[in-house]
């Protein structure tokens, strides 16, 4: 039997579509999610890192030797640094200190240099993003090999990467029969690319954002005013600002998802169909969810499954911290 050998990079990427038994079973539609959480890095993140870096490396920024830095919820960061390993990069993650431990332990198992801020909104000049660009801007004055800032949020190389990659897959996977696009925005490069790549195999394809509470993109997309209401658990995505990523994206409608639908159907998906999957997904699913009941069955929808549960366990499968927020327990708990 022959064997081809690949290279850590080219593990990126090609992930199945997994057919939602129960969401599918309830609304009458077809609802997939791509599982993104089977990336190497363990989140749809990885395609954003590898995009990113094949940018630098294109621009001539960065050779071997030199350092990547960034601000991160965590899986971003998980990315770039693997990534940066393979290739022979050093990585600087800036991270809000309010992130899960189990993404600050990954982070420094696996060699990042891990910076940790205290959270801050973006308009504060030391919110994480701004931190690790003035970090950057320091580092280049003694690195010969290039110091580079990834810069997730704005530099659309991310939203490229999705264009080039996560769209054309959903529409080989799906042979073009696909009525909708579901999927929360945290930097806007998932929804951005892949919508932009949608709509041009065919404009009549739904794409709509699914936001968590505490997020104002749901509120732009409605309203056309950026404004927040409440809050939520999950991390890495929601936005209080229009990023040059999303601002590509090609919306139609968005709907606010609250994290106790979203936890309830997490719940629901680990027991009845094991899949283990992080806070994300359930706003992704609960989307896809709404939308088929709005669209009516017989509807083929695709959402993003972005990544495991196992980087929240100490909010997923902690009692207390579920109990004080007022939001669902899990029967096995």
């Amino acid at each position: 039997m022959k064997n081809t050998f690949y290279d850590f990079i080219s593990s990126i990427g090609n992930t199945p579509l997994i057919k939602l038994r129960g969401p599918s079973e309830k609304t009458g539609c077809s609802i997939y999610g791509k599982a993104e959480f089977l990336n190497p890095g363990g989140s749809v993140k990885d395609r954003a890192a590898l995009a990113l870096i094949k940018d630098a490396e294109e621009k001539k920024l960065i050779s071997k030797g030199g350092t990547i830095v960034e601000g991160t919820a965590g899986n971003t960061g998980i990315g770039l640094t693997l990534i940066g390993n393979s290739l022979g990069y050093k990585s600087i993650i800036v991270m809000p200190e309010t992130q899960t431990k189990e993404k600050k332990d990954m982070l420094k198992s696996i060699g990042a240099d891990l910076r940790l801020v205290p959270a801050k909104p973006y308009k504060d000049p030391n919110n994480y993003v701004k931190y690790s660009g003035r970090l950057a801007d320091d580092l280049k004055k003694n690195n010969n090999m290039g110091v580079v800032w990834a810069n997730q949020f704005d530099n659309v190389a991310n939203s490229k990467g999705h264009y080039e990659s996560t769209g054309p897959e959903i529409w080989k996977q799906t042979e073009g029969k696909i009525d909708a696009f579901v999927c929360a925005s945290g930097t806007g490069g998932t929804i951005s690319g892949v919508s932009k790549y949608l709509k041009e195999k065919n404009k009549n394809i739904r794409v709509v954002l699914s936001d968590p509470k505490g997020s104002s993109l749901y509120n732009y997309i409605k309203y056309g005013e950026l404004k927040s209401e409440g809050n939520s658990i999950t991390e890495g995505i929601g936005s209080s600002r229009v990023t040059k990523n999303f601002e590509q994206a090609t919306i139609d409608d968005a709907y606010s998802i609250n994290d106790h639908d979203a936890l309830n159907i997490l719940f629901e998906m680990l027991e009845k169909e094991g899949l283990n999957l992080g806070t994300s997904s359930g706003i992704n699913i609960m989307g896809a969810i709404k939308l088929a009941n709005e669209m009516g069955p017989n509807h083929t929808i695709i959402t993003i499954l972005c990544d495991t549960a196992d980087k929240y366990r100490s909010k997923l499968s902690n009692k207390k911290f579920l109990l004080e927020k007022g939001l669902p327990i899990p029967k096995w708990l």
